[in-house]
């Protein structure tokens, strides 16, 4: 999609009032009647960056008639129009000032946060000046243009550094995976602890069925742990009941969590466990008082003292939020040595799908959004500051966002309702121009990117749309996540191991990169 609309003097007309002064030159004598007056420090500092801004940008225009100007008409042309939008430019900071200041001397936090969006649409300006002045078709590229994919650079995982463990079960030992804890992203998360587990107990990982947790092999490539490992690591529920001839038996069940229940579970969960033909002895804790409210950390030596045994199946349940050695555990690419760029990934399916959606809707370059508003409220009110911002400012920290990634579409995903993502849409608008808010369409038969989906039965399956959000927000140029939320966790997880994170990546509105840990309040 185009950045520049091909009549760019109405883009700008639209957006920048005019100043009836024509004048290509810049005096400074112009700022000096007003910084006379008596203005506050903040009001100095902006006077600064007026004439800091319209001096480089003065300077930038003579000595680039120096390097081009001599060669064609087109050069004058180009500098000519470049002339042009420099006035422009210095028409509507002036204007900016006046405006800010001119009938007060304290600056509101409303009104700092105009400046700085005024500002920013000043600095696109003064891209376009650039571009004009450096136009391709003129032959003179000389001076080098920073551009989004510059400032928004692809992070080294520096996975050379990683420290990692050795998985080499013993294949006659199983540990059980037991994972309740909140929604599916959660359960992910609790399945790559478990892996770890699994690691430093040297068993092999029983994933659990549908008919206790979640059908991962819908979402998952649960082979290819296998692949990258080089050995027999992981087994489905259905073949770990094949080997134990539908009569499996849990030898020892260990609670890693006391408080608020034992193994964060209940009589239900474990009726059904029964009922799938697994008996077992009553539950152990490992620790009487660790309570997932404040999970305490732990070592591996902690982990192998309270869960090493000689039992042929164990089970350890709910590890979602333990503590267990945090630093080795979130590296990019995970704890576990292996050969691929990462071991939990989507299914060979999710990930044509994603990409075939991106080839048809967003192409390589895009910004995703992951907007979380349903049931945030409450979860975000409880944080200093809160995390949950009105469509405003979120659109404002999106436009900030979109600029400096240099991307011109957004892919949202998003649990908001209709009424808040049409009033974010009619926000989203840079000089002159929206940025689209995409999201994936119902299904319609015309179309044949989710067709793969529809083939095998998986469209509309709640989980598999889920992880087809992430695979696509994995894919972005550049991601900015909800603060709290284990979606965008997991989201960050894949962007580390498929090395597509970048140095613009950042939770909204908070301008960091994102560094939540799962478990943490």
């Amino acid at each position: 999609m185009a950045r520049d609309s091909p009549n760019e003097d109405d883009d700008h007309e639209n957006l920048i009032h005019q100043n009836k002064d024509k004048s290509a030159s810049f005096r400074i004598e112009e700022l000096q009647s007003p910084i006379r007056r008596r203005f506050s420090k903040g009001q100095y500092l902006f006077a600064a960056i007026v004439t800091v801004i319209s001096l480089v940008a003065t300077i930038y225009l003579f000595f680039s008639s120096k390097i081009c100007g001599t060669t064609s008409d087109r050069i004058k042309e180009s500098q000519l129009r470049a002339l042009y939008l420099l006035n422009k430019q210095r028409s509507s900071l002036f204007d900016l000032w006046n405006h800010t200041f001119g009938t007060s001397n304290n600056i509101t936090a409303v009104r700092f946060d105009q400046i700085k969006a005024s500002l920013l649409d000043q600095i696109t300006l003064n891209r376009h000046i650039k571009d004009t002045l450096l136009s391709k078709e003129n032959g003179t590229v000389s001076v080098p243009i920073v551009n989004g994919s510059e400032i928004c650079r692809k992070i080294d995982p520096k996975s050379s550094k990683r420290r990692t463990i050795e998985w080499k079960p013993d294949p006659n030992k199983f540990l059980f995976a037991i994972c309740l804890s909140g929604q599916m992203s959660n359960h992910l998360i609790c399945l790559e602890k478990h892996m770890f587990f699994a690691a430093v107990l040297n068993r092999v990982l029983v994933i659990p069925g549908s008919k206790f947790d979640y059908q991962y092999n819908l979402v998952l490539d649960i082979e290819h742990i296998n692949e990258c490992i080089g050995r027999k690591t992981v087994i489905s529920f259905e073949n770990f009941m094949e080997l134990k001839k539908n009569h499996a038996r849990i030898d020892k069940f260990i609670c890693y969590f006391s408080i608020p229940l034992p193994c964060y579970t209940d009589e239900d969960h474990l009726k059904q466990l029964k009922s799938l033909g697994i008996s077992m002895g009553k539950l152990e804790t490992a620790w009487k008082s660790e309570d997932i409210e404040n999970p305490s950390p732990k070592t591996v030596k902690d982990v192998e003292e309270k869960f090493g045994t000689k039992e042929d199946v164990i089970a350890i349940g709910d590890v979602f939020f333990a503590n267990v050695e945090k630093d080795w555990v979130l590296q990019p690419r995970g704890p576990i040595a292996h050969k691929c760029k990462i071991l939990i990934e989507p299914s060979k399916l999710i990930l044509l799908t994603a990409q075939r959606f991106i080839q048809t809707f967003l192409g390589s370059g895009f910004v995703a959004l992951h907007f979380r508003r349903h049931g945030f409220l409450k979860f975000c009110n409880a944080k200093k500051p809160s995390c949950f911002y009105p469509i405003p400012q979120a659109a404002d920290c999106i436009r900030q966002m979109v600029e400096k990634a240099n991307t011109s579409v957004i892919y949202l995903s998003t649990d908001a309702a209709e009424s808040e993502t049409s009033l974010l849409q009619s926000m989203l608008v840079m000089n002159g121009k929206t940025i689209p808010l995409v999201k994936r369409p119902p299904r319609d038969s015309a179309e044949k990117w989710d067709s793969l989906l529809y083939r095998h039965g998986l469209d509309g399956d709640d989980q598999v749309e889920a992880m087809l959000d992430k695979t696509i927000c994995a894919m972005a140029s550049v991601f900015i996540g909800a603060p709290g939320s284990t979606f965008t966790e997991d989201i960050l997880r894949l962007r580390k191991g498929w090395e597509t994170a970048s140095s613009c990546d950042e939770y909204l509105c908070h301008g960091e990169e994102p560094n939540f840990i799962a478990g943490d309040k």
